[in-house]
């Protein structure tokens, strides 16, 4: 008997399980391209080199078994890179159109590498099929049958021209490199994937574009908004806009589609407090994130003390015991006989800040005791204390 296929929204969990366990402490990057495509916005991941964008996007559109399409970007790349060479047979008879089989016009997902250093010759086109789903050819319209496109970037654009094309990537993700205490995990799956890589492995399709396409339409159809989430997200936008942090009506809207994509992904009806953790990545230049971060984490700390199962912490959160590892082997190192260097000192310092942050997305009360042990690592380091007795 052929088993029965999970509702979407499970498939999608297992989606989002799967990219996790690739890469490594990306949940909420993963969690903000699927609410994306489910949705039917943008994203643009914003990070230094290496820190696996693409490799990321380009596993999200295998096992969504979507028509993908990607380009690195430069300020010489011609339109006929991204939307298809003229066809020269049509021209001939007196007609300009574009061929775009197998180009971004005909992709479902896109993945656009360094966008803000495109040209105006592309930026124009871009607009209009980002923002409408059509590319105009030859006069005609063309309907694009894009779900979600993502950028990525090094840095954010501070050109007032590329104000317009950053504005239709509705969410902004930072990806960093991962923190210290990630990295003898960070060897390990690296390797694994290097090693499946060498022997061909793929990656099994989970979803459908076309069962995307419709989610998008049924997340549309059939969400309901409580009076307490909209209040709540009420609060939070008129305190994100008393910030300074530019926040237009059009975005306002647009994010309730998130929220809803969101509590689709967790196999809920109407959103809660917990799915505007999305007013995170609103932000408009990067030193406004720590300011949405201040407003933001009450809100969901709140909630997840009335519902702790339903904290997300992702399949790659690092678990206390490599965090109490971790910090004993900063201990160790401190109180060791050999003085430190200033650099050496300041990079243990600096671990046990990502240590501390790590421990405060456990719900575990012995988070709070190791949290402990690093505030004391940490005050007698400032004070200038004894490590010999922590």
């Amino acid at each position: 008997m052929v088993s029965p296929t999970p509702p979407l929204s499970e498939r999608l969990r297992s989606v989002a399980r799967a990219l996790e366990d690739r890469f490594l402490g990306r949940s909420e990057v993963v969690r903000c391209l699927l609410v994306s495509a489910l949705a039917g916005e943008h994203a643009v991941l914003v990070g230094p080199p290496g820190t696996a964008k693409s490799a990321l996007v380009r596993s999200f559109a295998r096992l969504c078994d979507a028509r993908y399409f990607e380009y690195l970007l430069t300020r010489f790349t011609e339109p006929n890179e991204l939307f298809g060479p003229v066809d020269i047979a049509a021209f001939r008879e007196g007609s300009y159109r574009r061929r775009t089989e197998g180009m971004l016009p005909e992709a479902e997902v896109v993945f656009l590498d360094e966008v803000f250093k495109s040209n105006s010759a592309i930026l124009n086109s871009l607009l209009t099929l980002l923002n409408e789903r059509r590319f105009v050819s030859g006069g005609s319209a063309i309907a694009c049958p894009l779900l979600t496109a993502i950028g990525a970037s090094n840095e954010v654009p501070d050109d007032p021209d590329l104000a317009a094309i950053f504005d239709r990537f509705l969410l902004r993700v930072r990806t960093d490199y991962l923190d210290a205490f990630h990295f003898q995990e960070l060897l390990a799956r690296g390797w694994q994937l290097e090693s499946a890589a060498a022997r061909g492995e793929t990656l099994a399709r989970l979803v459908t574009a076309a069962e995307l396409r419709a989610a998008q339409a049924a997340i549309a159809r059939d969400t309901r908004f409580d009076d307490a989430f909209l209040a709540t997200y009420r609060t939070l936008v008129l305190q994100v806009r008393a910030e300074g942090i530019g926040l237009s009506d059009r975005r306002v809207v647009k994010l309730l589609k998130l929220a809803a994509a969101s509590a689709f992904l967790d196999g809920r009806a109407s959103p809660d407090a917990g799915d505007l953790f999305l007013l995170r990545h609103v932000w408009n230049s990067e030193d406004q994130a720590p300011i949405l971060e201040g407003l933001v984490a009450p809100v969901l700390e709140a909630h997840y003390r009335e519902h702790p199962e339903a904290r997300r912490l992702g399949a790659a959160a690092v678990g206390l015991e490599v965090i109490e590892a971790e910090i004993e082997r900063v201990r160790t190192i401190v109180v060791q006989g050999a003085a430190l260097s200033d650099v050496q000192l300041f990079s243990q310092l600096k671990l046990l800040g990502e240590l501390k942050g790590a421990l405060a997305s456990h719900v575990d009360p012995r988070a709070r005791q190791l949290a402990g042990r690093v505030d004391r690592l940490l005050e007698a380091a400032f004070h200038g204390g004894r490590f010999g007795a922590l």
